[in-house]
């Protein structure tokens, strides 16, 4: 159940947090998997990982914003590996500042990684996916753009807007045997929760009807979910894995 044996599997954000996680349970499922994101020697790190416990993976290092790059990348990928058959898109940023507070610049730089990087990502792989008539498309979102975040006003807004995204994705390429799907994680023990201070973190404790800060590998099972021949009547939907903070 949940074999991805086969597959070829494009994760962004692949070095840390949420994305290793993913990356390392495809690869454990049978996918080869293209590790992505800007940092190279970390990307190293997560892939001799993958390798070193039987699995298959490699190394694609750009910047998820940056159109041409990552369609001529999946190109690439394409060329090597015949298809793809999995994208998450879950690369990711965040610059909190209160909007009096906020320039252009930080606005600018969370969009360009969070949403249009997802964009990018999807139009990348469209052509490939629609001539296999088949594909799964994953993106990680957050509660914060269901429930949106004081401080966060750029992070909630591409986070929200990645879900619309999905939801006109789903509907444009159903036709085509592909399923959009977007991943709503609460808040889950990365890089981006270590700062979180210890008082804050036992009242963010108390909003969670489970009690306790998620881990990566639970975002991680639901991707595996999602990108499994089991998922296949699944399209446009929010999954949140929160712990129950917000319940649809």
């Amino acid at each position: 159940m949940f074999s991805l044996k086969n597959k070829v599997a494009v994760v962004t954000g692949a070095s840390r947090g949420i994305g290793k996680s993913i990356a390392k349970i495809y690869a454990k499922a049978g996918a080869h998997v293209s590790c992505i994101s800007r940092n190279k020697d970390t990307l190293n790190d997560v892939v001799e990982s993958i390798v070193s416990n039987g699995g298959s993976a490699s190394i694609n290092a750009f910047d998820v914003s940056k159109s041409i790059e990552f369609q001529d990348n999946i190109n690439d990928i394409v060329k090597e590996y015949g298809t793809i058959d999995i994208l998450v898109n879950n690369a990711g940023i965040t610059i909190d500042k209160l909007i009096m507070r906020m320039n252009d610049d930080d606005w600018n730089k969370v969009l360009e990684i969070n949403l249009k990087g997802a964009f990018n990502g999807i139009k990348s792989v469209t052509r490939t996916m629609m001539k296999a008539r088949s594909g799964r498309i994953i993106n990680i979102s957050s509660v914060v753009g269901l429930t949106g975040n004081p401080g966060q006003a750029n992070y909630a807004a591409s986070k929200a807007g990645l879900i619309g995204l999905s939801k006109a994705s789903a509907k444009e390429l159903a036709s085509r045997g592909i399923t959009v799907n977007c991943i709503a994680p609460g808040y889950i023990n990365t890089d981006m929760t270590a700062n979180i201070k210890d008082e804050n973190k036992e009242n963010l404790h108390l909003q969670i009807p489970l009690g306790r800060i998620g881990n990566p590998d639970e975002i991680a099972t639901a991707a595996l979910f999602l990108a499994s021949d089991e998922a296949g009547y699944i399209t446009g939907q929010t999954i949140t894995v929160d712990g129950g903070m917000v319940m649809n």
